[in-house]
């Protein structure tokens, strides 16, 4: 029963998508999605991505590797100041994978960053956009989607990664001028320019945060 309801809701989510110009794909378990990003990708491919849990989780690097796909990695020291030259390579690259931090049933993708590198790749840049994300990242509305981020994201985060931040002590969003402040930008993705650029794989299971 719980995955014909969850199958249903994908199918709003993929409509919304559709309608913005975005192409969405159901798939039931991690495994599945891990192989379908995996066929997207031909070898020599290049592929960077975002600070996405949901990536790692699933495998979905060593998969690339196998098949012959070149992996750009961007490391974090690399994100505290602007210029980096391993962002102007990601920016051009064949695919950039990454997470949402929460898509509304009618297809908006929301998400909250800090560094930023991973909305400015979701806006331009890369060549392809692939972003996998559970079940659990739907919400009703935008707004319900900044208060998933903002009251049960940004927190967990902040403490795993031990960022000096308000919420990572509090529990809770203070709308803080922090030096560790991961809300820096708060993106709304409405629609695609680019037909065939933003591809969603929804997955019928709990990933990420």
């Amino acid at each position: 029963m719980r995955e014909n309801v969850y199958r249903k809701m994908a199918g709003h989510v993929i409509e919304g998508l559709k309608k913005r110009n975005m192409e969405g794909i159901y798939c039931e378990t991690g495994e599945e999605a891990a192989r379908a990003v995996a066929d997207m990708v031909g070898p020599g491919d290049l592929v960077t991505w975002g600070g996405s849990a949901t990536v790692n989780e699933l495998g979905i690097l060593d998969l690339l590797r196998e098949k012959g796909a070149r992996l750009l990695e961007y490391p974090e020291a690399e994100k505290r100041a602007p210029g980096s030259p391993i962002f102007q390579e990601a920016a051009g690259a064949d695919y950039f994978l990454m997470g949402t931090n929460a898509i509304t049933i009618n297809g908006e993708l929301v998400n909250i960053d800090g560094a930023s590198n991973r909305v400015s790749s979701l806006l331009h840049g890369p060549k392809h956009v692939v972003i996998v994300a559970g079940i659990n990242k739907i919400v009703k509305t935008v707004e319900d989607g900044i208060h998933r981020i903002q009251t049960q994201t940004c927190p967990v985060i902040a403490d795993k990664t031990g960022r000096k931040t308000p919420c990572g002590t509090a529990g809770f969003c203070t709308d803080c001028q922090s030096p560790d402040c991961m809300c820096c930008n708060i993106v709304v993705t409405r629609r695609s320019r680019y037909t065939g650029r933003i591809r969603v794989i929804l997955v019928g299971e709990t990933l990420g945060i």
